[in-house]
């Protein structure tokens, strides 16, 4: 940032200022970066540019917690580098990104890390910081996650239980990865599908003869994010982390995620604006670039009822954020999948939408106010990410992150009109009512009515902290309670006060004296080491449920009774269920 752009001075007056918790008229008066006053008749120096905003609301800047700009996945590389994506993120009201990072299996997290950032930092239009994903573990990994957390800013690690065989971690990996995101005081993010399942389902769905986009759905139903979602939240419990679910896709999801909430395990969801606002039927479209174009994981649910229902907990708090997951590719990149759905390369576009959708669809659809909006879109990420209040709320001494809405004003979305990349806007034709007029990044006024004035690279990385309030403080607490509630017991232990206390403690005993049977070696592995994979079930020709026709009993060899006699046959005088009078 130039410093004759830190020097710009700026009075927004005549708004309404909408913070997560409050909506109050007052002017905002922005200088050196910095949002110094904000209230009614201020006493400001001269020669500030003065923006008008009666009647319309003064927001904290967006913060879009998952973009995937520059990034290969699946073979393809994303239709957004830094530059593109964030201006498009500018356009929309998103005055921050947090990117992605994802090694390749056994790749140096570090490496990765570096390789990003050498590309964003000279691109990036609005500031950014990154998540780097988990996608393989080992005691190099644990240690650079360590450095990363310490030296490069970086609070957030990306685990997934889907992608078998490329990112996919074991449950004891995932346990353990959560284990150290706890120690270090890093958010857990966790892609929750069951991935060998999917894998399972991929392979029926191709052996079915279904390889279009419907096949993505087919492969991965609602029920194996669900199981997945439950068993991250207990693995998370177990290892005493907070956990961060993402892309939450499906009502049963859903269900799980507040039934945790309710018993008061610490989790936070994050969904996806194509979630909250598409459904599945997109995969069963005739034209084929159309279906593939919507081709995402977890997919798109064929439930109608389900963006509605996701929508709903975005504004009851069982959902707290909602980002773009932007990953935008070409019909091209997409159709190197036109004769096998698992080859479609996994993205959405949505980086510049993500606020006017939300806007019309939460605010205007009755399922949130503006202060609900300004939480899921801004203040919550913000607090999450340990950035809160110098992002996400608009008071003296944050960051002039700020944007100038329009709740009146109104655009019909088309990718003839949009900066982001992609050839297709999934929102297409949708009229949204609730507009930015005016972007406004650390203090420099980047947009205004369609207007570009930023620079490439005039963004900046911002470092993020450990160990944020919003998910740890109820942790440490906890810990402390667990901790002064073990001392009690030992005293109480101690004291022989209550003899049958309920403290976890062995128990004392003789030790066995008697004899004990020699170990049989057959060659055969032990079976009760840590790392054995649990024996698969021989298939059935029943899907699963056990088939009554089939059995490994077997009375081939000597019997116990082969010394009785036995007779060949016998007289039955009274059959279980009465008499037969037919013919039998």
């Amino acid at each position: 940032m130039s410093s004759s752009s830190a020097m710009v001075r700026i009075l927004i007056k005549g708004g309404k200022v909408v913070n997560d918790d409050c909506t109050q008229e007052a002017d905002v008066y922005i200088e050196n970066g910095i949002i110094q006053q904000v209230g009614k008749e201020l006493m400001i120096p001269g020669g500030a540019k003065v923006i008008d905003a009666s009647g319309k609301l003064v927001l904290p800047g967006g913060i879009d917690t998952s973009v995937h700009l520059e990034e290969n996945f699946m073979n393809a590389t994303t239709a957004d580098d830094y530059y593109s994506g964030t201006k498009a993120a500018l356009a929309g009201g998103t005055t921050m990104v947090i990117g992605h990072v994802l090694p390749e299996r056994n790749e140096s997290l570090l490496e990765a890390y570096e390789k990003c950032r050498s590309s964003a930092d000279s691109k990036s239009c609005c500031d950014y910081a990154l998540h780097v994903g988990v996608t393989w573990w080992g005691p190099k990994v644990l240690a650079e996650m360590e450095k990363l957390v310490r030296e490069k800013g970086v609070n957030s690690f990306q685990m997934f239980m889907a992608y078998k065989d490329t990112f996919m971690l074991r449950d004891s990996e995932l346990f353990q990865a959560l284990q150290h995101c706890k120690d270090i005081g890093a958010v857990a993010r966790v892609h929750a599908e069951n991935g060998e399942l999917v894998a399972e389902g991929a392979k029926e769905a191709l052996d079915l003869g279904i390889s279009g986009p419907e096949g993505i759905e087919i492969s991965r139903p609602e029920e194996l994010e669900a199981e997945a979602t439950h068993r991250a939240i207990t693995i998370a419990n177990r290892a005493h982390c907070p956990i961060y679910l993402v892309n939450v896709s499906s009502m049963s999801a859903g269900d799980v995620v507040a039934t945790a909430k309710m018993q008061g395990k610490v989790v936070h969801g994050e969904t996806t604006v194509a979630h909250a606002v598409l459904n599945g039927m997109q995969y069963y479209h005739q034209d084929w670039a159309h279906a593939a174009a919507h081709v995402t994981v977890p997919p798109l649910r064929l439930d109608p009822s389900t963006p509605n229902f996701l929508m709903s907990l975005l504004g009851n708090d069982t959902l707290n954020v909602v980002g773009s997951d932007h990953r935008p590719f070409t019909i091209k990149q997409k159709a190197m999948g036109k004769d096998d759905f698992t080859k479609i390369p996994h993205g959405l576009p949505g980086i510049q939408d993500r606020m006017s959708v939300i806007w019309e669809k939460g605010v205007i659809g009755g399922k949130m106010d503006e202060n609900r909006f300004v939480a899921v879109t801004s203040s919550n990420a913000a607090k999450i990410y340990n950035l809160y209040p110098r992002k996400g709320r608009i008071i003296p001494g944050a960051d002039a992150d700020v944007v100038v809405w329009d709740p009146e004003g109104s655009k019909t979305i088309s990718v003839d009109n949009q900066l982001q990349g992609g050839d297709l806007n999934l929102f297409e034709g949708l009229r949204c009512h609730g507009v930015p007029l005016v972007t406004i990044s650390r203090g420099r006024l980047v947009y205004e009515n369609g207007m570009f004035t930023c620079a490439e690279g005039s963004g900046k990385f911002c470092p993020l902290r450990t160990f944020p309030d919003y998910l740890y403080k109820k942790m440490v607490q906890r810990e402390k309670v667990t901790k002064a509630n073990l001392l009690y017991f030992k005293f109480i232990i101690y004291l022989n006060l209550v003899p049958h206390c309920q403290a976890v403690k062995a128990v004392e005993r003789e030790p066995y004296a008697g004899e004990v049977v020699a170990v049989v070696n057959s060659g055969k592995r032990d079976f009760g080491a840590s790392d054995l994979d649990t024996p698969t079930r021989p298939c059935t020709r029943h899907g699963g449920m056990r088939d009554l026709h089939e059995s490994s009993f077997s009375l081939s060899g000597a019997q116990i009774d082969d010394n009785i006699p036995k007779r060949s046959s016998a007289r039955i005088l009274a059959p279980p269920g009465g008499r037969s009078s037919g013919i039998w």
